[in-house]
């Protein structure tokens, strides 16, 4: 079946031809035959002019236009366009004469009158070929349009799939570094055999089941985000029991925003990991909230102006990934001034 459709469509092809140049006989007829009765005359001039009228036709549309007018060679279109003319009006005027000679034995009034005209006659003729490569034009400027498309849009599937792939890969490298942090709490009060072990094992839980199994989504619900958000905080709080001084306020949540998961853990993360003791204590104060359709997440930490924790695989990762994930719609300013270590973003979402 795969090989008869190519010669099912190349007979078919062939059949309109015929059928359209069989139209344009008859329109010859009909044209060259006003004001005259000699049926036969004007049918024998008509079919003169059909190889004439087929062939001019044919180098226009399968040389003309695709060899050197689409491909922009315009002064060859232009001169083998000349070259076409000159011949195709050397014919026509022939069959003035084959009109003249042999169908009207050169009695001039017994032509038809509109064959006797060459200007009538040319035009019926280029009329033919004008519409025929105008409609091959047509063709072919959709038929690029359509390649044009095609290619824009493998381009891109393509841009997309790497983009996917950087995304995907960034998050590998997040995944193992929150995990080595989170176990390593664990191991330390294992060791201590601590009555919070169960309680710190419970949460781990709930942390990996979002790690494995929501992060690979586009997009999570803010309201679950911020569950995961508070037990990561309480494992923390296990781990620096009275050494640490934390608060994480919300306002404003809606039920319905979402962002990228695994966004605002990793800054709560750092904050921890970077994050120094001053006075016995390390503070660290988080707010989170939403405003129109955008989301506010500001955390700040005790710090050492000497120590630069803007730098590292987890922030370099978040700002690849917002960039990814939100381009032009998010704001992240980083600063370490005073001993305070600071992050402020600003994430414009589609949801209201």
């Amino acid at each position: 079946m795969l090989e008869t459709y190519p010669v099912l469509k190349k007979i078919l092809q062939i059949l309109l031809h015929l059928l359209f140049w069989c139209g344009v006989l008859l329109f010859y007829t009909y044209f060259f035959g006003t004001e005259s009765d000699n049926l036969g005359y004007v049918f024998s001039f008509s079919l003169f002019l059909m190889p004439i009228t087929i062939a001019v036709t044919y180098v226009s549309i399968y040389k003309l236009i695709p060899e050197y007018l689409i491909k922009k060679k315009y002064f060859l279109f232009i001169l083998y366009s000349c070259y076409t003319l000159i011949i195709s009006s050397y014919l026509i005027m022939i069959s003035v004469f084959y009109g003249l000679i042999y169908l009207s034995n050169f009695v001039y009034s017994n032509m038809p009158p509109i064959s006797r005209n060459l200007l009538f006659i040319s035009v019926a003729v280029y009329l033919v070929v004008v519409i025929v490569s105008a409609f091959k034009l047509l063709k072919l400027n959709l038929k690029h349009a359509e390649k044009t498309k095609m290619l824009e849009t493998k381009i891109l599937e393509t841009q997309l799939k790497l983009k996917e792939q950087e995304l995907n890969y960034l998050k590998m490298q997040i995944h193992p570094h929150f995990l080595f942090n989170t176990l390593n709490t664990m191991y330390g009060f294992a060791l201590k055999k601590a009555d919070e072990t169960p309680e710190m094992i419970l949460k781990l839980s709930n942390l990996l089941d979002y790690l494995l199994y929501q992060v690979d989504k586009p997009f999570v619900l803010l309201k679950d985000d911020i569950n995961h958000i508070e037990d990561y905080i309480s494992l923390e709080k296990m781990r620096f029991h009275e050494t640490l001084d934390i608060s994480f306020k919300t306002e404003n949540i809606s039920e319905t925003v979402q962002i990228a998961p695994m966004l605002l853990l990793p800054f709560i993360e750092n904050s921890f990991k970077h994050g120094v003791i001053k006075n016995g204590l390390l503070t660290i104060k988080i707010l989170l909230s939403c405003k129109d359709n955008n989301v506010l997440f500001s955390i700040e930490n005790t710090s050492s102006n000497s120590t630069d924790t803007s730098k590292g695989i987890g922030l370099e990762n978040l700002q690849k990934r917002l960039s990814i994930l939100y381009k032009d719609a998010y704001k992240l300013d980083i600063t370490n001034v005073n001993d305070i270590f600071k992050v402020n973003l600003k994430l414009t979402t589609n949801n209201p």
